[in-house]
């Protein structure tokens, strides 16, 4: 059976050549006599596995020596809480943007633990775009500034110049990256955190990553869970517990994938191509339609509209019934999402948009 182009939002389509690599390794990992699934965590063999699978995310994302890298449990959601609870003490305030559901998240449980001031957004529950940097507003004595770079959802994304705003405030800057982590080069060193789900760009559901400066390990409050307490993971080697060992080994493919194919340059130029043709053939079709503003779209999650509404369902099961899957939109906002991660290839964008021309003309 030939495999289907995947476009869910997370979990997401993972690399064939991944999926094929794990497949011949599944029953006996380096002739070892088991699946990598079975070995102990903390055996030489899977200490192995961990080490050069950090080793190569170090070297595709360009990370300093001074950053540790944390394999951890519970999603991006988890450091909603672990994010005050290692920054601040009780009365400080820190700075959120609000611009979508997964930004709404953050700040309603970082609000349990401090004073969360909105630099802007929040006004409508499904924004279509980043307001002026004219309108924001910072506060003085915040402790950092918090971000989501790509609201998933509605495929909103944060452009330079506005990150370059936020960069000169001179606060550390802690940014979720869940849904576009490594699909562009960026500077590490800019950013105090970066935290990201797996389940998008770097492999399966149940591990996530983060990447923090050294000197931001070691201050949590004293009520701080231990498993909510980073120094509990950068003092383990991420191994306090037992970790997803099967998800962090796929991840480490991913990160192989990535280097063999020219690693997050390369992959950059074909995620701006893939986004691209998309956008542009949404906006040339008057029965598509797309509603963030055009120069902050995402390059990952592309939101669409059918301008007769009505038709929305039949496209749904038309588009899987092709092998197009998971398009219909969040169940929140409707209408339809593409979500065209690194492991999409070009050959799927182009044959959605092959669908959506022929869907248009039958139905125009």
């Amino acid at each position: 059976m030939a495999r289907a182009f995947n476009f869910s939002a997370g979990p997401a389509m993972l690399p064939e050549a991944v999926m094929r690599k794990a497949s011949a390794e599944f029953l006996d990992w380096n002739h070892a006599g088991m699946s990598v699934m079975e070995m102990s965590h903390r055996s030489k063999e899977y200490m192995s596995v961990a080490h050069k699978i950090e080793a190569d995310l170090r070297e595709v994302m360009a990370i300093p020596d001074n950053y540790k890298v944390l394999f951890l449990h519970g999603g991006a959601s988890m450091q909603f809480s672990a994010i005050p609870l290692n920054l601040t003490q009780e009365g400080d305030t820190v700075d959120y943007f609000n611009t979508g559901v997964w930004s709404d998240k953050a700040i309603k449980e970082a609000s349990r633990y401090v004073n969360v001031n909105i630099v802007t957004g929040g006004e409508a529950d499904n924004p279509t775009e980043i307001p002026d940097v004219a309108e924001w507003s910072f506060s003085d004595d915040a402790k950092y500034i918090h971000l989501c770079t790509n609201e998933t959802i509605t495929g909103l994304e944060f452009q330079e110049d506005q990150l370059e705003h936020v960069f000169a405030q001179g606060k550390p800057v802690i940014a979720d990256m869940s849904s576009n982590i490594m699909c562009r080069p960026i500077d590490v060193s800019r950013y105090a955190i970066i935290y990201a789900g797996a389940q998008k760009n770097i492999g399966p559901a149940g591990l996530s990553i983060m990447i923090i400066r050294d000197d931001l390990v070691g201050h949590a409050r004293e009520i701080t869970p231990t498993l909510l307490n980073w120094a509990t993971y950068a003092n383990n080697e991420s191994m306090f517990n037992t970790p997803a060992t099967y998800a962090w080994y796929l991840a480490g493919l991913v990160f192989e994938w990535l280097k063999a194919n020219g690693g997050v340059e390369a992959i950059a130029s074909v995620n701006q191509r893939k986004a691209q043709k998309l956008y542009d053939y949404i906006d040339n079709s008057p029965f598509y339609y797309n509603t963030i503003k055009p120069t902050q779209r995402s390059w990952m999650n592309v939101t669409f509209y059918l301008t007769n509404n009505e038709l929305e369902s039949e496209f749904v099961q038309a588009s899987k019934a092709a092998g197009l899957l998971s398009l219909k939109g969040h169940k929140a906002f409707g209408g339809m999402r593409a979500s065209i991660y690194n492991a999409m290839p070009e050959e799927g964008v182009d044959t959605l948009i092959a669908f959506m021309e022929q869907f248009a003309k039958t139905h125009a």
